[in-house]
């Protein structure tokens, strides 16, 4: 099956659910799109198990789609892009002290902690195979809070800008920062040679260091270019070339690639200061909200429906359901250490802690990342564990978030 058809297939099933979640579920798109491929995905299965269909066509093409490719090299650049040419640099200004924070303290704490606890529980339910840095890099998967589940959740819930800054500033930024842990990790694992502290610090360097030096160099010409042509069909070209060609080239030059787009978004989303009409903005500004749109309702039936092709036994089982409250102590304790720390120098609002906990949610980055791994044995242990935290994260902390909202008078 070519990528015309894959395409064509999932954005019809994509539209469908559109469909059927606007006119009936009403539920925010992504949280609706991926319970009901959820819902269609063990309705297959129980049928299957009566007997009356056989979904061996579908599992073939779940199989054929290389879901980590699709979302590292084909949806992540754009989503990242589009996330961060939203962001008002204002906004993120006035917020920049506890996003930084939060994007890489806060990473930190969380990868080591969700490490640290996985190493035990995997030993203790007999996964002997799950060394210590293994479980470092199942913590750095599951830390980062994804843009792509987060900033479309939390536009619809009428949260105040400050409180959408900070979690849509943190979740982008604590993207491309978690990236950079799990390929440092990575690189420790399989790089052959004994790893050292001051190796694993050269390599946090070259890629975040390396993101946010070329996602400014590339910002600032395409802000250049902008300013100078008149066309806004040449605008969306040149935003293009970046979200894709900038992609592209930050890869080659082993930087991050994710900072480097939420860098290049952010500076060529507030370009308020160029030679630039109302009009002109208005275009871009739409073009890349559609494609954020679409994108993400194919990402989060894709999600859905990749439930149908994950193999489960009961021991790893166990092990998946325990990890959802261990991921949500570990995102409470790297959110409530580094606010207590920030009190003195930032006034934050009341429920700070418990709104940012809870909304954090985890979704298909973290499932790519964990696809992207070549050890099967790893990989067999990590996925049901990152994809019950995602399912979780997605459907029950973003149906409930809007509540959460409204006891601290936040909507």
């Amino acid at each position: 099956m070519d990528l015309f058809e894959i395409s064509g297939i999932l954005l019809t099933a994509a539209a469908f659910g559109s469909y059927i979640n606007d006119r009936w579920v009403k539920l925010p798109s992504s949280i609706g799109l991926m319970l009901l491929a959820m819902g269609a995905g063990f309705a297959g299965l129980a049928l299957e198990a009566m007997g009356l269909i056989d979904i061996a066509p579908i599992d073939a093409f779940l199989h054929g789609i290389n879901f980590s490719e699709t979302v590292f090299h084909g949806m992540l650049s754009f989503l990242l892009f589009a996330g961060a040419s939203q962001i008002e640099m204002g906004d993120l200004k006035s917020a920049q002290l506890p996003v930084a924070i939060t994007a890489t303290i806060s990473t930190l704490i969380s990868t080591i902690v969700i490490g640290s606890i996985f190493y035990l529980l995997a030993q203790f339910a007999g996964f002997s195979q799950v060394s210590f840095l293994y479980a470092m890099l199942f913590g750095a998967i599951v830390s980062p809070t994804d843009p792509i589940a987060v900033i479309g959740i939390i536009k619809k819930m009428g949260a105040p800008k400050a409180i959408e800054t900070k979690i849509a500033g943190e979740s982008l930024f604590n993207d491309g920062v978690a990236i950079v842990f799990y390929l440092t990790i990575l690189e420790l694992i399989t790089g052959g040679s004994e790893p050292t502290l001051l190796k694993a610090v050269e390599l946090l360097v070259q890629e975040a260091g390396g993101g946010l030096l070329i996602g400014w160099v590339l910002g600032w010409f395409a802000r250049k270019m902008l300013a100078k042509v008149e066309a806004y069909q040449a605008e969306l070209l040149i935003t293009l070339a970046v979200a894709s060609g900038g992609y592209l080239l930050a890869e080659k030059l082993h930087v991050s690639a994710p900072i480097s787009m939420v860098v290049a978004g952010i500076l060529i989303g507030n370009r308020r200061g160029d030679a630039l009409s109302a009009k002109k903005r208005e275009h871009i500004d739409s073009f890349w909200e559609l494609v954020d749109e679409i994108l993400n309702a194919v990402l989060f039936m894709l999600i859905g429906l990749e439930m149908m092709v994950i193999s489960i036994d009961k021991a790893t089982a166990v092990m998946a359901v325990l990890c959802v409250p261990i991921a949500l102590f570990a995102r409470f304790l790297s959110i409530a250490v580094p606010v207590q720390m920030m009190r003195p120098f930032y006034a934050f609002q009341r429920g700070t802690t418990a709104i940012m906990t809870w909304g954090g949610l985890r979704g298909a980055l973290s499932i790519a990342m964990v696809l992207a791994l070549r050890e099967e044995g790893m990989k067999s242990i990590f996925l049901p564990c990152v994809y019950f935290i995602a399912v979780f994260s997605i459907a029950v902390q973003g149906l409930t978030f809007s509540r959460l909202l409204k006891k601290f008078g936040m909507t």
